[in-house]
């Protein structure tokens, strides 16, 4: 007995109905031709994910039963699975619904609701409570989403209620490890069920997540059949043979440089493209921040749509002005040089006498920055395109950022990119193709905001730094615990007091592409006012 399943890794926008069924009936078609049975689409694929508030709208879910209704009536030949939210009186299901023949044959509801990390799901849905099986060619399909899978007990419900098959919708977001991490976590529900699974998932950016897709096929025994490309949109059929997968084609893993530009440029690509901008407004600075964001903004979205702006202080090296000139030949995007001095001698004139007597410090450099970004904003009001920011996580993190300077900007695309991964992913892609001057990596890294200034008169090395701010912000880790690692005191102290005292600044900072297990975003929630001390 043979049942073929397609898989629909497709990218949906949140809010955008008519253009996601239009999406799922596309691939309902191309499964159809290649003789499916049955699509399977991802988590909410019909409204997009995360919806968030606008599943408080009662007008949003209505229409989603109208979307819903026109799809069921529109497929012919195949049937699909796919998932939507759904209003029951005063109650709100994650759901996933067998369309066939114009009809709604089941519905499943989500029974965990993962309010964890990014996801707010007890915020809007009400849990399910009991499988779903479909029986489609005489063979019985269990329906899971999601986070029911990350845990026993909805899997080995459908087991429970005679599925040889398990289905899952997902909307998981990506960051590093998680493609590995799901397959683990799948294999032990193979364990214990004993069912082969199907696992749908998203793909594309939304806001600051990045669904990977990477949707896999494991038989009984948890070994891999069929592996989907991560970061772009698929379509795979699978034909089970008396319950069991039969091989298809097994897409390799990238390694994690190549995955996590990967995740950065799909990011990009969608909130611009998404959201209607034109094209993109990077400010260079001769430093490998920009650098690497120019690089992947060019990948995302072509040379001919990103413009680099130079803006030179009397700090500026020449080094600086030479690599950007060279790293935008190598590009090919359009480049203009815009000296502030002179903005620096009129503010200088206007502040002179509130500064009388008061000595020269940040005030001062910080002055430059927002020049810069008075400037970066001008041309993207001008012109429409939006300005990206080119702060890492290291910076980010200690507060080695200016407000309405070099923060000034519509989408951060390294927020969650650590400064020594900042020169892991341009190494990377150089050995794609040489963009980015040699002299701009090997440099040490600095604002030149004064004379001779680098960024480690300030703070320790990146090394230490981004290990520090690893273990205390991602890992949740004490100082004690991260002094017993073997880091200096001083340097917990300092790196844990300006992480502290910086979240101000990063709650006014762009939203940014999250590539790791906790960013600061959806992630974290820490308190501005705030007079805990860890003790030590």
């Amino acid at each position: 007995m043979s049942l073929k399943i397609a898989i629909a890794q497709i990218n949906a926008t949140v809010g955008d109905f008519a253009g996601n069924r239009a999406r799922i009936l596309d691939f309902a078609e191309r499964a159809r031709q290649q003789g499916a049975d049955l699509l399977l689409t991802p988590e909410l694929a019909l409204c997009g994910y995360p919806p968030e508030d606008l599943l408080l709208r009662a007008d949003f879910c209505e229409t989603c039963e109208r979307e819903l209704d026109a799809l069921a009536n529109s497929l012919q030949g195949i049937a699909v699975l796919v998932g939507h939210p759904e209003k029951r009186d005063s109650h709100c299901y994650n759901a996933a619904t067998l369309l066939n023949d114009g009809q709604r044959l089941a519905t499943y509801y989500k029974q965990r609701l993962p309010s964890y990390e990014v996801f707010d799901e007890e915020r809007y849905f009400d849990s399910g409570d009991g499988p779903c099986v479909l029986t489609l060619k005489g063979i019985r399909c269990g329906v899971n989403i999601c986070a029911d899978v990350w845990e026993p007990g909805a899997a080995d419900l459908a087991r429970a209620a005679g599925a040889a098959i398990l289905l899952v919708l997902n909307a998981s977001p990506y960051h590093m490890g998680k493609r590995e991490r799901r397959t683990e976590v799948l294999r032990q529900r193979i364990a214990t069920t004993g069912l082969p699974v199907v696992y749908a998932n998203l793909a594309g950016g939304q806001d600051e997540l990045v669904f990977d897709g990477g949707s896999f096929v494991l038989d009984s025994r948890g070994l891999l059949c069929c592996q989907l490309p991560q970061f772009e949109e698929a379509l795979a059929v699978v034909d089970f043979v008396d319950g069991e997968p039969q091989p298809g084609a097994i897409v390799a893993a990238p390694c994690l440089e190549a995955e996590v530009y990967q995740a950065l440029v799909l990011g990009v690509r969608d909130y611009l493209g998404k959201n209607g901008f034109p094209g993109a407004i990077i400010g260079l600075s001769g430093g490998i921040d920009s650098a690497l964001t120019l690089c992947i903004a060019v990948d995302a979205l072509g040379a001919d749509k990103v413009r680099a702006v130079m803006m030179p202080s009397p700090y500026t090296a020449e080094l600086s002005l030479s690599e950007s000139r060279e790293m935008v030949r190598l590009l090919g995007v359009r480049y203009d040089e815009i000296a502030i001095e002179p903005a620096m001698l009129t503010l200088g004139s206007m502040l002179e006498k509130q500064f009388a007597g008061l000595p020269a410090d940040t005030t001062e450099e910080n002055l430059q920055a927002r020049i810069r970004g008075m400037i970066l904003m001008a041309l993207s009001n001008k012109t429409g395109s939006l300005v990206l920011t080119t702060g890492n996580k290291s910076e980010m993190a200690v507060g080695y950022c200016t407000l309405y300077g070099d923060m000034a900007g519509g989408f951060a695309v390294i927020k969650d990119i650590a400064k020594t991964l900042v020169y892991r992913l341009s190494r990377w892609r150089n050995t794609r193709s040489y963009v980015i001057p040699e002299r701009i990596i090997n440099r040490p890294p600095s604002a030149e905001l004064k004379p001779d200034q680098t960024d480690q008169d300030s703070l320790p090395p990146y090394a230490v730094l981004d290990a520090i701010v690893e273990a205390y912000m991602e890992k949740d880790l004490s100082p004690r615990e991260i002094i017993a690692r073997g880091y200096a005191e001083a340097d917990v102290r300092r790196v844990v007091h300006l992480l502290k005292i910086s979240e101000y600044k990063r709650r006014q900072a762009p939203v940014g592409i999250r590539v790791t297990q906790r960013g600061f975003g959806k992630d974290w929630r820490f308190p501005i006012t705030n007079r805990y001390r860890d003790p030590y």
